[in-house]
């Protein structure tokens, strides 16, 4: 677990991706705590180690198998709950997996909004309608999906989308997918939409 706590207004939520708390996830928690954020980082897993990339389809079996969405949910609907009378905002950013995490949270109360990046999985959930200001980065193309598609799906008043140049992990200087210029304006847009 992350925990970079030093009493400031607005609390973050980081979910990992099925990799865990790996090196990028790392990093964007210490970017947010630079920028003037409380950011907690929970260990989905119940594991040391994060997977490397390489062992793509263990993580991701590992993940449906052994933790799936709804515990994922559950547990940060409970770090939330933990958390909501200490800061004056609660945020929930999420990544792939943990940007469907965050979607499946959008509805609850006690949080103040949801940010996710390449979350494919939120086609499997269109049903949750998000009380709460949302903001989504997709990339232009997914392996398993039309994204087009989820977009003209995801219509709700209070969701700002947003489709970057590059594929799934774009963010991630880490992954091969990697686009520099997407992955800086995604990350400014996320810290406008925090601070509003």
């Amino acid at each position: 677990m992350i925990s970079i706590l030093n009493k400031r207004e607005k609390l973050i939520i980081v979910c990992h991706e099925i990799y865990g708390i790996n090196q990028h996830i790392k990093d964007v928690c210490h970017k947010l705590s630079k920028v003037g954020f409380d950011v907690i980082c929970p260990n989905l897993l119940n594991r040391e180690q994060p997977f490397p990339y390489a062992d793509e389809q263990k993580a991701y079996h590992h993940f449906t198998e052994n933790v799936g969405f709804t515990y994922s949910a559950n547990n940060i609907k409970d770090i939330v709950l933990k958390y909501r009378k200490h800061y004056r905002k609660i945020f929930i950013v999420g990544f792939s997996v943990g940007a469907t995490i965050a979607w499946l949270c959008s509805n609850e109360d006690h949080i103040d909004g949801i940010v996710g990046y390449y979350g494919s999985r939120i086609r499997d959930y269109l049903d949750v309608v998000p009380s709460y200001p949302t903001l989504l980065f997709f990339p232009e193309e997914e392996r398993s999906f039309h994204v087009n598609e989820l977009l003209e799906n995801l219509t709700h008043s209070n969701i700002e989308l947003y489709k970057m140049k590059g594929h799934h992990g774009f963010s991630d200087p880490f992954s091969p997918n990697y686009h520099a210029n997407s992955a800086t304006k995604a990350f400014n847009k996320m810290i406008e939409f925090i601070q509003r």
